[in-house]
């Protein structure tokens, strides 16, 4: 691996990924739905409860801030800053990709993990490694990255059109599906929960089918909404590039993230949890996936916001978020958010239909 050419590409995918023009707004299919007002709830603001359990763990909301970032300089207090505040708030967390220490340049970044770790030990934390990173791996490395983060689960993320629009990619995917059904098998001898992401493309029904059965314990749909790494990698070149042309005529490539929550809730056995994520803004637009069906909802780009501005930002932020989902919670006459997903009241039809 050539160091300097990766740590160079994160900090790009950094910077990029502020862009407006890398987001994919308006595409998420939120705008479309609306949730049922109840004008004479049957409980008060303070009965409003955003407990939440992932994998058997109480935490105090169902919230996450997702996958981002790792493996460059930069990264360190980024990830530092996230933890520290979902920590304190009762919010998990993702890694960004942790290519860098499967393929043996892992000193440095196993330090930093051992070094988040002792600051924020209670905090719920997922591994990451993409899909093509692990065919053909042997599950004791995959495990040392679960191991070195002392994760709560494993989270393989899935990036097609981003590997495949990114000058320095890998889009070898064939034999990922055998390749994830043995990960699952030896994660559920291990005991460890497996967690399959999008990376902001969403998932087709078809898709989750070929998932259902392998032993998943969660699916983060990350749909289409938020920010697009097609548009990413394209922005990252010349402007004459293929790359770069190409990424245009992508430019809107997925499944919208409230489409594919509701594929999820279709097709994806009770036993495995629904995570949403792609272009969630607000905490109204967390309860509107929850609705849908969503477990948990993550955000990506608004923290990373918040976060560079500082953690008083970031917690402000997060209290906002908090704050927005008990509201909505409360004014459909839910006391919790399993009370609003099982609700057949809570969801409007779609919006023009």
């Amino acid at each position: 691996m050539d160091l300097e050419l990766f740590e160079s590409r994160k900090r790009d995918h950094i910077r990029h990924a502020l862009d407006a023009g890398n987001q994919a707004v308006g595409r998420s299919g939120l705008e479309q739905i609306d949730l049922v007002h109840e004008a004479l709830p049957e409980l008060n603001f303070s009965d409003v409860s955003l407990n939440s359990t992932w994998f058997g763990i109480q935490t105090q909301t169902p919230f996450y801030i997702a996958a981002m970032t790792a493996g460059h300089r930069d990264a360190v207090a980024l990830n530092r800053t996230w933890a520290k505040a979902a920590a304190a708030r009762g919010w998990a967390m993702g890694v960004g990709s942790q290519r860098r220490e499967l393929e043996g340049s892992e000193g440095r970044a196993l330090d930093q993990w051992k070094e988040l770790r002792k600051e924020v030990p209670d905090l719920i934390l997922f591994s990451n490694i993409g899909i093509s990173q692990i065919i053909d791996t042997d599950f004791d490395k995959i495990l040392r990255l679960v191991d070195s983060l002392q994760a709560q689960a494993l989270g393989i993320h899935l990036n097609a059109l981003q590997e495949a629009m990114q000058p320095e990619g890998t889009p070898f995917f064939k034999g990922a599906l055998k390749a994830l059904e043995k990960i699952c098998r030896a994660a559920q001898t291990a005991k460890i929960p497996v967690m399959v992401k999008e990376t902001g493309c969403g998932f087709s029904e078809s898709t989750l089918a070929r998932l259902a059965n392998l032993g998943v314990s969660a699916v983060d749909i990350s749909g289409l909404g938020g920010t697009h790494w097609g548009r990413i990698e394209g922005s990252r070149t010349d402007k004459s590039s293929k790359f770069h042309l190409a990424s245009q005529t992508f430019a809107n490539w997925g499944v919208p993230t409230a489409q594919a929550v509701a594929n999820a809730k279709q097709v994806l056995p009770k036993n495995c949890e629904i995570w949403a994520s792609g272009g969630v803004r607000s905490g109204l637009d967390a309860a509107k996936l929850i609705a849908l069906g969503a477990h948990h909802v993550g955000y990506a780009k608004p923290a990373l916001e918040a976060a560079l501005q500082g953690e008083k930002t970031l917690h402000e932020w997060m209290e906002l978020q908090e704050f927005e989902l008990k509201v909505a919670l409360f004014c459909t006459g839910s006391a919790t958010s399993r009370d609003l997903r099982e609700s057949p009241r809570a969801l409007t039809t779609v919006k023009g239909r």
